[in-house]
């Protein structure tokens, strides 16, 4: 059964999702009867995505980013596809991330061996801060759900992320994507620290206002 995502907490991802459900359904039930799985479909984007990054690697930019904007609907596909199976579960829930973790360094990995090859030390420092935000990003959010504190907040999640590197590759314009990415994305994690912080707090008044019986 698909859950219901409140107005007042819905992301820029879950909008494009209910945006584009008619579109996404119809090519998930298509997967669905080929007899491709789920997990199928989202290794195969990390595949395509290796082989973005070794175009990238090359040089050949453009191309990299071609193939880095097919692979962007897989990352809702095989979501969709599990959703429709009726067979959503957290495991899938937990390869689907990790994997989208590993496309994206694996992508920002390619340039970084294209800007070492061609000596561009602003470039290669620019892709570390770009992948240690990203990073950052996802794994401030899992740390907060680990303590009951989920945090969604961020001017530069997965999706924005995506919108603004694949265009930038397609144009053969790299640099401006880095810097936005770089500057950006350690803002998101900055914003998503003070988003657990708040919440803390909040639990914490809570908790003293309604003390354990017996306390």
């Amino acid at each position: 059964m698909e859950q219901t995502v409140p107005k007042e907490t819905m992301t820029f991802t879950d909008m494009l999702r209910k945006r584009f459900k008619y579109l996404l359904d119809p090519f998930a039930r298509a997967l669905n009867r080929m007899g491709l799985m789920p997990n199928t479909v989202t290794i195969l984007g990390l595949v395509g995505n290796a082989i973005a990054a070794v175009l990238l690697g090359l040089g050949h930019i453009t191309a990299g980013g071609i193939i880095v904007l097919l692979m962007g609907p897989i990352d809702a596909l095989d979501g969709t596809m599990a959703r429709l199976r009726g067979e959503s579960s957290d495991f899938g829930a937990f390869v689907d991330s990790v994997t989208d973790r590993y496309s994206e360094l694996v992508i920002l990995g390619g340039l970084l061996v294209y800007y070492l090859r061609t000596e561009n030390w602003l470039g290669s420092l620019l892709i570390y801060l770009a992948a240690a935000g990203s990073v950052l990003v996802s794994y401030i959010r899992a740390r907060g759900q680990s303590l009951n504190l989920d945090t969604k907040v961020g001017l530069l999640t997965r999706v924005e992320r995506f919108l603004v590197l694949a265009p930038c590759l397609i144009i053969n314009q790299p640099m401006i994507a880095l810097w936005i990415l770089a500057v950006l994305t350690n803002v998101t994690a900055l914003q998503r620290i003070a988003d657990v912080r708040r919440q803390a707090y909040a639990q914490n008044r809570i908790a003293k206002k309604n003390p354990p019986i017996g306390q």
